[in-house]
């Protein structure tokens, strides 16, 4: 019997740089994490592409999968509807692999009420001061939206509690060694191998 996957959830404020941190870990030749892509109503941004960034759907699509039950977890974040495709995650995981959530805070909060044994890692910024400079460095976003996502961002942080680890994205390359050691280190951990190592003293 193999290990069932581990659910590797990685959220944080609005600006912190959750993406760019996704992007890198799964540039690195030797990631096994499958990528479970989320869906979205929002326009993609330059560079965006359908099926690899985000799945990009219509207000009228997204809303028939929240009623057909389609999504693990999804919410509204500035006019724009988010969310995760439930079945992809839990065949992933049933099949041993782990899965790798790039999710909102609202999001997760969801996840973790339907897979209380999954990893949440919550990104944080340096600072406050450094978050809205990275907000206002993507240049797409206007004055008010910025404000907006700043004054988000901020009842974000307060929601830290519902995490197991807190990691500061001060450096990309940092951020990614960190968020690496922490699910090698859950995979070590006791209540997932015991069950495995106790099959050893059964009696053939």
């Amino acid at each position: 019997m193999h290990e069932k996957g581990l659910l590797i959830v990685l959220s944080g404020p609005s600006g912190v740089g959750k993406g760019t941190v996704r992007k890198e870990i799964f540039s690195q030749p030797d990631t096994k994490f499958e990528y479970s892509i989320s869906m979205t109503t929002r326009s993609p941004r330059e560079g965006e592409v359908n099926g690899v960034d985000y799945f990009f759907k219509t207000r009228e699509e997204f809303e028939q999968l929240i009623e057909q039950g389609k999504l693990l977890e999804y919410a509204e974040f500035v006019g724009n509807y988010y969310g995760t495709p439930v079945d992809y995650v839990r065949e992933t995981l049933n099949k041993g692999r782990d899965v790798f959530l790039e999710i909102e805070v609202q999001g997760a909060r969801q996840v973790r009420e339907k897979f209380p044994d999954g990893l949440f890692i919550f990104l944080m910024p340096p600072s406050l001061t450094e978050l809205k400079n990275r907000i206002v460095t993507r240049g797409t976003e206007t004055e008010d939206i910025i404000n907006n996502r700043l004054n988000v961002a901020k009842e974000e942080i307060e929601m830290m509690h519902l995490y197991d680890y807190v990691v500061e994205n001060d450096q990309i390359d940092l951020a990614c060694e960190r968020i690496n050691a922490i699910v090698v280190a859950e995979h070590c951990r006791r209540e997932r191998v015991e069950p495995k190592y106790l099959k050893m003293l059964e009696v053939k």
